[in-house]
């Protein structure tokens, strides 16, 4: 159905897309995927023609829309555009904004159109808004007005480019429902998306886009478990790494707790493990700020969380440039000289409890220290 032959596209001395090559099958859902600036939404844009591209080819069937004599505009009936920002008519109702490029473009009544929009509305969940206008709908409500608006033209091809970027996480996943269902009904998608649980599990193939090309190409299994080539390894591990940076001794522990939440929910983490990591983190990092630094020091202590699909374990790497001393060795603790009875009161038995309870929970402990870095790996 889509075929990519050699593309290539810049925007004056920019090259964008080089040498890209790839076939879409009719029914196939393909997520592309990949860092900032590495073309996807760009090579979405010169899949429907928004964006002329520069070289190569791109069929649709047997029709190659890089050529000056296709009618762009004829093969574009065949698609439908989702985009991040919605696009919808501020000054026409729901429904006016579904029917307007129907009857407008392909001149089909105005009876007819509303019967079609009123199916939709139904699929997507909100037929009891078609009289109301965008001003009025949470984001989420607005996206999926825009995909029914999209399929109202009755597209054998659904393009997406980043339809979650701009909701919340809770708006999301109401977008994200619509277009499962579209999958199940068998239609040709591409789908630009930073949603990369959604990616693995919605798509028949990825895209991972870096170096202006399709960098790497494969089943999700492929891509997200066992990918073969450095950056796409890279990127895949980037994105299951949380990171955290403590340089007060009065951090904002709750913010922490919550970011770690969240990227522990991303990767469908149990609630158990997300609880252990927590912990674990919050009672070595109080270790640590009550006997690795003075009151007078400025910490500097980095924390990464790293998640690996395919054993389910997580690791956290806690590394800090305060004193040198790893409370798992067994070895009580005392003050030096320059520590006040103040430093340290009120703080022996509390974390000792803490590295107990981290020595329990945890699956394996190492520690180094050298040249002034100390870092700590726990296993959960």
């Amino acid at each position: 159905m889509i075929k990519v032959e050699n593309l290539s596209k810049s925007f004056g001395s920019l090259k964008v897309l080089q040498g890209v090559n790839a076939e879409i099958k009719k029914g196939e859902c393909v997520s592309i995927i990949g860092p900032s600036g590495a073309g996807k939404s760009v090579f979405l844009y010169c899949l429907n023609g928004l964006e002329k591209c520069d070289g190569g080819s791109i069929y649709i069937n047997d029709d190659n829309i890089c050529d000056k004599k296709t009618d762009i505009n004829k093969i574009r009936l065949k698609m439908g555009m989702v985009y991040q920002n919605f696009n919808l008519f501020s000054h026409l109702s729901v429904i006016e904004n579904i029917i307007l490029a129907p009857v407008m473009v392909k001149k089909i009544s105005r009876e007819k159109a509303i019967e079609t929009a009123d199916k939709l509305l139904e699929t997507v969940c909100l037929f009891d808004k078609k009289h109301s206008y965008p001003d009025e709908l949470s984001g989420g409500q607005r996206q999926r007005i825009a995909i029914a608006r999209a399929l109202a033209m009755e597209p054998e091809i659904m393009l997406f480019d980043e339809p979650t970027s701009a909701l919340d996480p809770a708006m999301s996943g109401e977008v994200l429902a619509v277009i499962r269902n579209l999958a199940k009904l068998g239609y040709t998608m591409v789908i630009v998306t930073h949603e990369m649980n959604f990616a693995k599990e919605i798509s028949d193939r990825v895209f991972f886009m870096n170096e202006k090309s399709i960098y790497e190409s494969g089943s999700p299994g492929d891509i997200f478990n066992d990918p073969k080539k450095p950056a796409t390894i890279a990127f895949i591990r980037k994105l299951k790494t949380f990171n955290y940076k403590v340089s007060s001794h009065s951090f904002d522990l709750i913010e922490m707790s919550s970011r770690l939440k969240l990227f522990c929910v991303k990767y469908n983490i149990e609630a158990k493990k997300i609880d252990y990591t927590n912990l674990a983190i919050e009672e070595l990092i109080t270790y640590i700020l009550n006997h690795c630094y003075d009151k007078k020091q400025t910490p500097e202590i980095d924390i990464t969380v790293e998640f690996g699909d395919i054993d389910k374990k997580i690791e956290i790497e806690v590394v800090h440039d305060g004193k040198t001393l790893n409370p798992f060795d067994k070895i009580s603790y005392t003050p030096d000289e320059t520590e006040t009875k103040s430093d340290t009161d009120n703080t022996d038995d509390t974390d000792d409890m803490g590295i107990f309870i981290i020595s329990n929970i945890s699956s394996g402990i190492s520690f180094s220290g050298e040249n002034g870095i100390n870092r700590f790996k726990i296993k959960i």
